[in-house]
C-alpha cells in the first residue's frame, strides 16, 4: 500500500481487515489466538506475574500469523496497521462470537 492510499482511520481500516481474512481457518486461528492471550493475561494479571506480560502478544499473535502464511497467504496488517490490527483483531473476535461476522463478511462482496 503506497503512502497515499494509506488508510488513516479505524472505519476505513476495518473493510480492509476484513478482505485480508476471508479464509474461514485463517479466521478460526485468530479467534484461538485471541482467546487463549485473553485466558493467559487474565491469569498473570491475577498471580502478579507481569514478567511474563509479554508472552499473551506471542500467543495472540502467532496463530494469527499462521494463518496468514498458510490459508490466507498475505502479509498480516499488524506489519503496516499494528494499533488499528490490534483493535480490529477483537473486533472481529467479538463480531463472531456475537454472530455478526457474517452480516460484515456479506458487505465486502456487495
Amino acid at each position: 500500500m503506497t503512502e497515499q492510499s494509506r488508510l488513516t482511520t479505524f472505519k476505513a481500516f476495518w473493510p480492509f481487515y476484513l478482505s485480508q481474512h476471508r479464509s474461514k481457518t485463517c479466521r478460526l486461528l485468530h479467534y484461538a489466538g485471541t482467546a487463549a492471550s485473553i485466558a493467559l493475561l487474565s491469569a498473570l494479571l491475577a498471580l502478579g506475574q507481569w514478567y511474563w506480560l509479554w508472552l499473551p502478544l506471542v500467543t495472540g499473535y502467532a496463530p494469527a500469523w499462521i494463518g496468514h502464511a498458510l490459508f490466507e497467504r498475505n502479509k498480516p496488517a499488524t506489519f503496516e496497521y499494528p494499533l488499528y490490527s490490534f483493535a480490529a483483531d477483537f473486533k472481529m473476535f467479538y463480531f463472531a462470537i456475537t454472530g455478526r461476522l457474517a452480516d460484515e463478511l456479506k458487505q465486502l462482496d456487495s
